[in-house]
């Protein structure tokens, strides 16, 4: 069993900051790619961004120089630092990790959190 927990969501100003963070735990073998995504209401899923295991990074264009996606391999948790916050960032957030879960599992599957809601207004 894997569960991906995120927390960090909240109500920020705009120009604020939040930072959202996703602990991976249960019988983990290995966390490959991870990744941040957000759906508005109204709106599908999009991709924010996403970091390899070795620490590469990609970002949405929307997103880029304003927020950070950081990952800690040891605790197997995921970050998103988000700075100057717009309104049109309002969503809810969700982590997804593509992992193994026995030596003997390839590909990697895929797993998703429940989300965490931002929501950025004065």
């Amino acid at each position: 069993q894997v569960q991906l927990v995120e927390s960090g969501g909240g109500l920020a100003q705009p120009g604020g900051s939040l930072r959202l963070s996703c602990a991976a735990s249960g019988s983990i073998v290995t966390i490959y790619d991870m990744g941040w995504y957000r759906q508005a209401p109204g709106k599908q899923r999009e991709l924010v961004a996403t970091i390899t295991r070795g620490g590469s990074t990609s970002y949405a264009d929307s997103v880029k120089g304003r927020f950070t996606i950081s990952r800690d391999n040891a605790k197997n948790t995921l970050y998103l630092q988000m700075n100057s916050l717009k309104p049109e960032d309002t969503a809810v957030y969700y982590c997804n990790a593509a992992l193994t879960t026995s030596r003997s599992i390839w590909p990697p599957n895929d797993y998703w959190g429940q989300g965490t809601q931002v929501t950025v207004s004065s």
